[in-house]
């Protein structure tokens, strides 16, 4: 028998993340890389003494309360916890960590992709070359939107939107405006050419770019409604690389459908891996598959952040990323 503590991994990780945690603990690794279920999630929590869970995993109230129940630990692969019921974890004594910092610039990354991919209409021009359509250059064929210069709207102002607007503003001259409850210091939104509004409508109003950095929380899901979508700029662009529940998808298809927005790029939705078949339907919608941190450096530094959180737990010493 094993004396070190058992670790369920619910998904595969890069291998250099697996090795490690096999060399420490009595890690169980997912080989297949599916997804557990609650059953397999409810077993895990029944048998781990801690489980290595990913934003596939829905650790809600009643998977949480399986019985007789050994895990004291969920280590959370990503920076994002709104799979796992937080206030159900800590009342049963649960600790949960996460990864932040590590995945920031990928996803920053990305956003800017998405903001580029959508306004040069760039998925659009691939189908059409890959699909033998296009006949040859011509003067007004698939006319996008110029991105240096506008106006870039950001909803958070948290680490990836900084790092957004770093990039937006230094790189391609970008006007940068956000709302954010909890702003940065006027000095450190200067440095990013970065300007306050007083109220979410004000950033929808005035950006031709508007990107979403906020929190999933049951305030903010469909933060984007039909209604704050109407808000915007009819020649504007929406970006979410958040999560999928502060948008309202079939608000956004609509908006999309009947032109009240010029366009938008997600890489995050509702129901994932399920994807509204409105958008799927529609030509001015950059679709990718949760991105964001996708990387060889970035999942590596996230499966070694939450191994440090599991070496810190299992030594009593406090963890570096506490979300309970």
């Amino acid at each position: 028998m094993s004396t070190r503590p058992r670790v369920v991994v619910t998904r595969r990780l890069p291998q250099p993340v697996e090795e490690e945690l096999s060399r420490d603990f009595d890690a169980r690794l997912n080989r297949d890389d599916q997804p557990l279920g609650p059953d397999g999630l409810k077993e895990a929590l029944q048998t781990a003494d801690a489980l290595l869970c990913t934003v596939t995993d829905r650790l809600t109230a009643e998977v949480l309360g399986a019985e007789p129940r050994r895990a004291r630990m969920l280590a959370n692969f990503g920076v994002g916890f709104n799979h796992i019921d937080v206030q159900t974890a800590k009342h049963l004594g649960l600790a949960v960590s996460n990864t932040p910092d590590v995945l920031t610039e990928a996803t920053a990354d990305l956003a800017i992709t998405l903001l580029l991919m959508v306004s040069r209409r760039t998925g659009e021009g691939e189908r059409h070359v890959r699909s033998g359509s296009w006949t040859g250059w011509r003067p007004t064929h698939m006319l996008g939107s110029q991105v240096s210069g506008k106006v870039l709207g950001l909803v958070g102002m948290g680490r990836i939107a900084r790092a957004v607007a770093r990039r937006a503003h230094h790189g391609f001259g970008m006007r940068v405006i956000f709302h954010d409850p909890y702003p940065p210091s006027p000095a450190e939104a200067a440095s990013l050419g970065a300007e306050p509004r007083a109220s979410l409508d004000h950033v929808l109003e005035e950006a031709d770019f508007v990107s979403l950095h906020c929190p999933a929380t049951p305030e903010t899901r469909h933060l984007m409604n039909r209604e704050r979508l109407g808000r915007m700029q009819r020649s504007s662009f929406l970006i979410n690389t958040a999560r999928g529940d502060v948008v309202d998808e079939a608000a956004l298809a609509e908006a999309l459908s009947e032109g009240t927005i010029a366009g938008a790029a997600l890489d995050v939705f509702e129901k994932e891996p399920q994807v509204s078949p409105q958008l799927l339907s529609l030509e001015n919608v950059v679709l990718l598959p949760h991105l964001g941190s996708a990387t060889h450096e970035t999942r590596i530094a996230m499966g070694m952040r939450a191994l440090e959180n599991l070496r810190l737990f299992f030594r009593g010493a406090p963890l570096r990323d506490p979300v309970t």
